[in-house]
């Protein structure tokens, strides 16, 4: 059972806490952005940009973080998302 708590994370070279905060903290991210969307939906000159910003903010993030890991010798992404 306890397996099913640290299998991913390990994958991606993390403890389960630090998976829960890096986790945390996309989804923060997503959340503005959402709202940024649904205002800008609202009001087409109001955060104009925002949108795009955080997704590549979020790709630059995960992508940073992928290579970091690798070059540690941590697990790469096996398994990252498999029900995509």
């Amino acid at each position: 059972m306890l397996k099913a708590f640290t299998q991913h994370p390990e994958t991606v070279g993390e403890t389960y806490f630090e998976h829960l905060v890096s986790a945390s903290g996309y989804a923060a991210t997503m959340a503005a952005g959402a709202v940024a969307c649904l205002l800008h939906g609202i009001f087409p000159f109001a955060f104009q940009a925002s949108g795009s910003r955080r997704i590549r903010e979020l790709h630059h993030r995960m992508v940073t973080h992928r290579t970091a890991g690798k070059t540690r010798g941590e697990p790469g992404l096996t398994g990252w998302c498999p029900e995509i």
